[in-house]
């Protein structure tokens, strides 16, 4: 195989580089919601975007979807960067970028039945009406663990993972390369979110989909993402492949958010590493490492400069001033 071949297949789907989302306060005071975060989402694969409430983790999806407007930075999807795309031009991505929002009770309209909510997806298309569109729509509601007659059925009539399904349907009703799903189990109950996670697993697998799953639980997505990207007050704390950040964890905050997450042997337990005080407001962040006032292992000099992202090896990267120092221990015992 020749270098150049080699290196086209390297290439990510998407680099995010540098994105940056302020939103305006009141007494011109800014919102610093998203802050300089870089990442990359290799073709087929699942990055996972980890981080408390108010991390920005949901305006980073949206910004790179231009549902909100970012305010800086590149997001380059198979080398075209969104952000540089005149609205017309960024219609024309829509078939390739899709999302999958939070909430399954609100993100479909109650007056429309299955069949008109997928075919809507299918009208962006240029999909023809009749007899091939009720089978298609048929055939995404079968792919996604539905039945055929389920299209002519209303929202409410259904459950809450299932209306996930149906939502789900219809961002895959125009074939998609890339998905972003934003938090699409944190309103369903444990058991139905292990389903909808199993069947994210199975159509990436089929389809050769490209995921950004959005969560706040780290546990939620440590079997289904390839790598994984902790964001905290709008800024990138720790990124790598899923086996080294579960594995041997460099930043405090994720150390915390993992030794609070559930272990399903009752045998084993994570060593509690406390989180003092409430997540600060992004209208006035602190100074230097934005997690330094609620970070345990914080010293005078994170005060003064805002770490950079830096490589730790294999991959892996984290934003601490202390990372090459030894850590504290977080393992199981």
């Amino acid at each position: 195989m020749s270098a150049l071949v080699q290196t086209v297949e390297a290439q990510p789907l998407l680099s995010v580089q540098g994105l940056t989302k302020h939103f305006p306060a009141r007494n011109g005071r800014i919102v610093h919601a998203v802050e300089d975060v870089s990442f990359d989402v290799q073709r087929g694969s699942t990055v996972g975007l980890v981080g408390e409430s108010g991390s920005g983790k949901t305006t980073a999806g949206r910004a790179l979807l231009r549902l909100v407007e970012p305010t800086g930075g590149k997001a380059l999807f198979d080398g075209v960067d969104l952000f540089s795309l005149s609205s017309r031009d960024m219609r024309a991505y829509r078939q390739k970028l899709q999302i999958v929002f939070q909430d399954p009770f609100s993100s479909l309209n109650p007056r429309m039945r299955v069949a008109a909510i997928i075919g809507e997806a299918l009208d962006a298309r240029g999909f023809p009406r009749g007899k091939k569109r009720a089978e298609r729509v048929a055939e995404l509601l079968t792919l996604v663990g539905l039945s055929p007659d389920h299209a002519s059925r209303y929202p409410h009539e259904f459950s809450g993972g299932q209306r996930q399904r149906i939502g789900i349907a219809r961002a895959l009703a125009v074939e998609p390369q890339f998905i972003v799903a934003d938090e699409p189990v944190s309103a369903l109950d444990v058991s139905v979110q292990a389903q909808v996670l199993n069947l994210f697993g199975d159509l990436q697998r089929k389809l050769g989909l490209t995921l950004l799953f959005i969560a706040h639980d780290l546990s939620v997505v440590e079997y289904l993402c390839d790598e994984v990207v902790v964001m905290y007050l709008g800024r990138v704390m720790e990124r790598g492949p899923s086996r080294l950040v579960y594995a041997a964890p460099r930043h405090p905050y994720t150390k915390a958010l993992l030794a609070t997450a559930p272990v399903p042997d009752p045998t084993r337990r994570r060593s509690h590493i406390p989180l003092h005080g409430d997540i600060p407001s992004p209208i006035d962040p602190p100074s230097g490492c934005v997690f330094r006032t609620r970070c345990p292992e914080a010293i005078a000099a994170c005060a003064e400069t805002v770490p950079p992202v830096e490589p730790v090896g294999g991959g892996h990267h984290v934003a601490c001033i202390r990372h090459n120092e030894k850590m504290s221990d977080w393992s199981l015992k």
